[in-house]
Formats: C-alpha cells, sequence, structure tokens
C-alpha cells in the first residue's frame, strides 16, 4: 500500500513548524488531539469579535468591545497594594483611561510612553461616568496595527494556549495548505454553494460577522460535509467489502414460514412483512447480507428474526440467534419456543453455563446438522462451536456490536448473513453515523391489539392517591409494576428505596399481594419473584429497573415510575412498553418531586406527548447530544471536530448517498474523482478505509 501522498506532507507536519507554536504548546494542544496543522485547522473558531477601528469611544453604546488609536497621557501608580494603576489616554474626540490590576509600572511605561501615539482595542465600560479599558487585548505602535484583524476568530482554548497563540498557528498553517482536486460531487457543490477546501479553510478562519460562526455558513458546512463524507467512505468500503467476502444465497421455500405464520392468533404488520421480504431478497443474493433491523418497543421484531432465521432452515443450513446477556438469551430462547414448535424445528440453547458432556452433545448435534436453531450469547463463536452450514446469524444488541465486531465476525470465515437486531430507536443521524456500513429495515408500526397507553404526569405528593388508584385497579383483576428511583450514590440505597417502597405498599395492599425484584438479589429468587408476578400469584411487582428489557407480562397494566425525572427518555420508553402488552387499557404515572429542571421537565412532557419511540429519541439527543445517547466509550460513534451530528442530520443522509454511489461507479477509486477522495480519507486519517480499497 502506498503511503501518504505527497502533497499533503505540509499538512501533516510537526506543530512546532508553525508560527507561535513551541514545544510546549505543542505538546498542549496534542493532549487534545490537535497533532498536525491539517488538524489545528479544523479546529475552528466558535466566534468573533469585531476589532473595526474607529476614530472616538465618543457615541458608542458601552460596554463594547472597541478598536481605537490614542495619545497616551500620564501614568497614575496605585496609591496602595493591590489598588489599580491607571493610564490617561486621549482619542481624537474624547478621553479615557486604561486600567490595569497587579501591574509592573516599568513594564507599562516601555509598553505605553508618554505623549507616543497607540493602538488599543479592548472592552470598554463606564465607572462612576468615566469611560475605562480595563486590561486592554491589544495595545501596539499604529505601523503594528495590521496585526489585528478588522474581525477577530475567537477559538476553543486548551490551558495554556492564547488566543493570540492560536491565531498565529492557524495563520501560518492556512499558508501551507495545498491545492486539492475535488472530492465532493459538482452537483452537490453547485445546489449548496460551498467554496472548495482551500477558500472554505480561509473563510471559516476569517468570520466576518456572527453568520459566519454559524454551522450552516457555507465554508463552515463543506468543512462538516468533508468529514461526513470521509466516514460514510469508510463505511461503504466496509460494506463492500463485507460484500466481495463470498455469502451463500438461501431460498427459502415458505413452508416452516407458512406453519408459524397460521398458529399466530393475528397477522404480523406491513412492516414486519415488508422487513421479512427484504431479508429474504438478501439471503437469496449470493452476496452477503448486512442489515440492521430497527424497531420500536414492542414492534415485533422477534417474529421478523425467528421468520428469517427459518428462512435459513428453509434453505437445507442452521441459524444462530446471539444475545448480549444470559439472560436475554434464555428469555429468547422460552419466547421462542412455541413458535419453534409450531414450524417443527429443533432450537437449542448454548451459554457459558453449558459444561462437560451436556456441552459436548449440543456441540456434536450442532456440528452434525442435527440442530436447526441456536440460541446463545457470544459463546457461540469460541473455537469449538463448528456449524454444520451455518446461513444467518441475528446479533440482538444493545450498542455493544460496532463496525470492528461486525468486521470481525465477517474474518471469522463465516460466510453467513448477519441480521443485527435494535430495540433502541436511534435517531436518523445517529443511525446513519453508526450503522452507515448496513441496509436498514425498520418497523415502524404497532402489531394489531397493542393497546395505545395513557401517560400521566404526577407529583411524588400525590403518592397516596395513587396507591389508592392501584388498590381499585388490582380490585379489579389487574396488575402492576412500580419502579424505584434509581439512586446515584451506591447500590445499597437503590436497595434501600426499593425495600422501603415493597414495605410501605404491602402493608397498604395486603402480604401476597406484593413481589419485589432489585439486582441485588440471587438470580433464583429474581426468577421466582418474576415466576409469581407472570403467573399473577402477586398483583403489584416492585423493581429496579432490572425489568426494562424484554419482560412479557400481558396482564400488567398499569406501570408507576417513581422520580421519573431522574432517569433518561430511552430508559423511560424502554420502561413504558412492558405495559401495553396485553388487552387491557394500560397507564403509566411518572412520579416526579419538584422542582423540576427544564431538562427534567421536556423528558416528561415529551413522554406525555408520544409513544413514537423515534421522536423521543430525536428530543433525546436534542437534550443529551449524540456521544452521552450512547454512552460515548462503547458507542463506536466517530468524534468529529466540524460536523455537528444533531443539527447537521441532513448532510449525514447526503453524505452517504454521495460515497455510495462513488463506490458504485468506481469501486477502486482510479477515476479523477476516486483519486480526490483518496486524497480525502488520507488527510482525515481514515487509514483503515485505504486498507480496504486493497493495493491503495
Amino acid at each position: 500500500m502506498a503511503g501518504r501522498p505527497e502533497q499533503l506532507f505540509p499538512l501533516f507536519a510537526s506543530l512546532e513548524a508553525l508560527d507561535g507554536i513551541g514545544p510546549k504548546t505543542a505538546k498542549l494542544l496534542e493532549a487534545t488531539g490537535i497533532e498536525s496543522p491539517g488538524d489545528l485547522l479544523m479546529s475552528l473558531p466558535y466566534a468573533m469579535i469585531d476589532r473595526r477601528r474607529r476614530e472616538t469611544i465618543r457615541g458608542a453604546d458601552l460596554p463594547a468591545t472597541l478598536t481605537v488609536e490614542v495619545t497616551v497621557g500620564a501614568h497614575r501608580p496605585p496609591r496602595n497594594r493591590g489598588g489599580a494603576y491607571r493610564i490617561h489616554v486621549e482619542d481624537r474626540d474624547t478621553e479615557f483611561q486604561l486600567v490595569f490590576f497587579h501591574a509592573r509600572g516599568e513594564y507599562l511605561k516601555k509598553l505605553l510612553p508618554p505623549g507616543e501615539r497607540r493602538l488599543v482595542s479592548g472592552k470598554v465600560e463606564l465607572f462612576d461616568g468615566m469611560a475605562q479599558m480595563v486590561h486592554p487585548d491589544h495595545m501596539m505602535p499604529v505601523d503594528e496595527a495590521a496585526d489585528i484583524p478588522p474581525y477577530e476568530p475567537v477559538y476553543h482554548l486548551t490551558q495554556g494556549v492564547t488566543q493570540k497563540a492560536m491565531f498565529k498557528a492557524t495563520r501560518s498553517a492556512l499558508v501551507r495548505v495545498p491545492e486539492l482536486p475535488e472530492w465532493i460531487d459538482q452537483g452537490v457543490m453547485k445546489r449548496e454553494g460551498w467554496p472548495d477546501r482551500k477558500a472554505a479553510l480561509e473563510q471559516a478562519h476569517a468570520p466576518e460577522g456572527l453568520a459566519d460562526v454559524m454551522a450552516e455558513a457555507p465554508a463552515r458546512a463543506r468543512l462538516a460535509y468533508d468529514e461526513l463524507l470521509a466516514h460514510q467512505l469508510t463505511l461503504a468500503l466496509a460494506r463492500q467489502t463485507a460484500r466481495k467476502g463470498k455469502g451463500i444465497a438461501s431460498r427459502g421455500t415458505g413452508k416452516l414460514q407458512d406453519r408459524v405464520l397460521s398458529s399466530l392468533p393475528y397477522s404480523p404488520t406491513n412492516a414486519q412483512t415488508r422487513a421479512v421480504s427484504e431479508i429474504a431478497g438478501d439471503m437469496l443474493s449470493p452476496q452477503r447480507m448486512n442489515r440492521l433491523l430497527q424497531g420500536d418497543v414492542g414492534a415485533g421484531k422477534t417474529l421478523v428474526a425467528f421468520l428469517s432465521l427459518l428462512i435459513a432452515v428453509e434453505a437445507g443450513g442452521q441459524g444462530v440467534l446471539m444475545a448480549p446477556t444470559e439472560i436475554l438469551a434464555r428469555q429468547h430462547m422460552a419466547g421462542l419456543a412455541g413458535l419453534a414448535a409450531a414450524a417443527g424445528v429443533r432450537m437449542e440453547l448454548l451459554t457459558g453455563r453449558d459444561k462437560g458432556s451436556q456441552r459436548a452433545e449440543k456441540l456434536a448435534a450442532l456440528a452434525g446438522g442435527m440442530i436447526d436453531i441456536l440460541v446463545g450469547t457470544h459463546a457461540v463463536f469460541q473455537e469449538d462451536v463448528v456449524f454444520n452450514d451455518l446461513r444467518l446469524a441475528v446479533v440482538d444488541e444493545q450498542h455493544r456490536f460496532g463496525v470492528r465486531q461486525r468486521m470481525e465476525l465477517a474474518e471469522k470465515g463465516i460466510a453467513a448473513d448477519v441480521l443485527v437486531m435494535t430495540a433502541t430507536p436511534i435517531p436518523r443521524s445517529l443511525s446513519l453515523a453508526q450503522y452507515g456500513d448496513m441496509d436498514v429495515s425498520i418497523l415502524d408500526e404497532k402489531p394489531p391489539g397493542r393497546q395505545p397507553i395513557t401517560t400521566a404526569v404526577v407529583s411524588t405528593d400525590r403518592t397516596e392517591e395513587v396507591i389508592a388508584h392501584l388498590e381499585r385497579a388490582i380490585g379489579e383483576g389487574r396488575q402492576c409494576y412500580w419502579v424505584c428511583p434509581l439512586v446515584e450514590e451506591s447500590e445499597v440505597s437503590d436497595l434501600v428505596a426499593a425495600e422501603e417502597r415493597f414495605k410501605h405498599l404491602r402493608a397498604r395492599l395486603g402480604e401476597s399481594v406484593v413481589g419485589l425484584v432489585h439486582g441485588q438479589m440471587p438470580p433464583t429468587e429474581k426468577d421466582a419473584a418474576m415466576a409469581d408476578f407472570q403467573s399473577g400469584r402477586t398483583r403489584v411487582l416492585v423493581a429496579t429497573t432490572v425489568i426494562e428489557v424484554g419482560v412479557d407480562v400481558p396482564n400488567a397494566s398499569i406501570m408507576v415510575i417513581e422520580r421519573a425525572e431522574t432517569f433518561g427518555l430511552a430508559q423511560l420508553h424502554q420502561l413504558r412498553g412492558r405495559v401495553g402488552r396485553g388487552t387491557a387499557a394500560s397507564t403509566c404515572l411518572l412520579m416526579y418531586q419538584g422542582p423540576l429542571t427544564d431538562t427534567g421537565r421536556r423528558r416528561l412532557d415529551i413522554m406525555r406527548e408520544t409513544e413514537d419511540g423515534f421522536r423521543i429519541a430525536e428530543t433525546d439527543l436534542e437534550i443529551r447530544g449524540a456521544g452521552d445517547l450512547i454512552g460515548t466509550a462503547q458507542s463506536g460513534l466517530p468524534k468529529f471536530r466540524v460536523a455537528d451530528l444533531e443539527r447537521q442530520t441532513g448532510l449525514m443522509a447526503v453524505a452517504q448517498t454521495d460515497a455510495r454511489a462513488l463506490l458504485a461507479a468506481d469501486p477502486a477509486l482510479k477515476t479523477p474523482r476516486g483519486e480526490a477522495a483518496r486524497l480525502l480519507l488520507w488527510l482525515l486519517r481514515q487509514d483503515r478505509a485505504i486498507r480496504l480499497i486493497g493495493v491503495g
């Protein structure tokens, strides 16, 4: 693979090659990920200061930042220690004072000699009727005035790096920007009215008004697009590589699927039918499928996944369903047992608990093709697990399966099609950033019979009323979850909160009516408490958030969430999705303790307004930001310097289409635009993508 192209060398030089950056400043910048002139140029100013020259400060609307030429007058050192050092100055029409604290008189006399002309710039305020400029930002001889730009960019600073140093360094980095061929599609450039990259950098670092520091400014949008395009090219190359891997064409007969469908008490939704046919189409093609199945709480992803696994079995192969935890794997196994029986296929569970001869028997049956569908944790990909003919791997994931893991799966020589399921509705911009290498099927309608859920917001002052309401509902044969608050300080206090609530409710509603589950319980007790609730022996289940994932009790129609304002939106949405699964009308009561913060109020309001997980996720993104939403550490989300995933969703979608179209027309990136795109990948350090092109 060829190395970095020569024309980019100036942008990858050492930071110390730039004006105003010595070894110390270079170290401070490197600590924030700015390692080269190219990186520095992608750290754009976030504001600007108007430093245009004025003849006089008279008539200005104070306080204001002003730049004016003055004649220096008398110096008045402080009378007492810690007092102000004042210098009298006059502009064309009026006089004012420059004020310094902890000043060194000798230094100021040298800098501002009485009788001389100087240019000063800084914030002017009125104090006791006298205009004064405290600690001016700039003081210089008139012939050096050109050093102050009329509009001065303001940069985000790292401790120890000054605005002056950033300004000098960025100016000297701009001089190094080479003329590069254009990698953006000409149609897009024209439609958006974007400048070329060099001009975009120059404009972005020399804003002339507030509009120029906004994300929508053409120069900034263009630089953001470069980042998004480089990222989407990397994902599209990963997708191309995954597809190049020889897949297996699996043709379903529909025989087993029909058995399952006719055993169901309802018909699948249009969205489910559409998703199954998209998956069947992918499985039929000899290229490897890499698809994301995204669905809201209760949209019926599991049925779609199971029907897809049956296509693999109908085609004479095997399927595997992987869950992130053993509990979820067991639950899938229990939930799908009925469907497997209806289809007449053999399904087995393999987890870390399988040992010795029991494990050996399962592995032999798997290798011999006797097991049709295997359910398990990631343990199903250990060395000794051998399939007879694996056609489809379904990964049920909670964000822990990034591009890297998807590529590893491919490298294990598994030619199987891959379907990744996620239960968390992800806003479009994030799903493009995180799953841009995949094709996406979205389940956006609820299966018939799912009741709408009435959501109400009540203050904790009304707890007793809520309990009275519960008493009536239990009398009518209904069941209820009561979720206790998350207490940040320690696990113990979560437990205390849950146990206190449990005792209180038992005293009010009766000993045998109320059950308790929390994270500290031994698994057997937890399972027993859940089983009691599922069978209806207990009517109220007091729980910490252990119940948010995958619990299904159709008779439970009330969800009380205490201190709802302490939960994230995604969590509230998942918890609410535990009710509304039966035929009874369901309610979710969000109890809050006032006073609410603005964010807390916004969260509860959106929950009351909508059950649409995608809308809730969009709001969550606006409130929390991208990294936080997915937990940056394991999010697999790229770090962009200019692009803003929350506000530039549209650009990300354009970048994805553009990247895929470019690779479809020019898979090896050999055309002039393809060569330009390679430069972009080098420029934005997407070296991994360059390896994917092959010879490079």
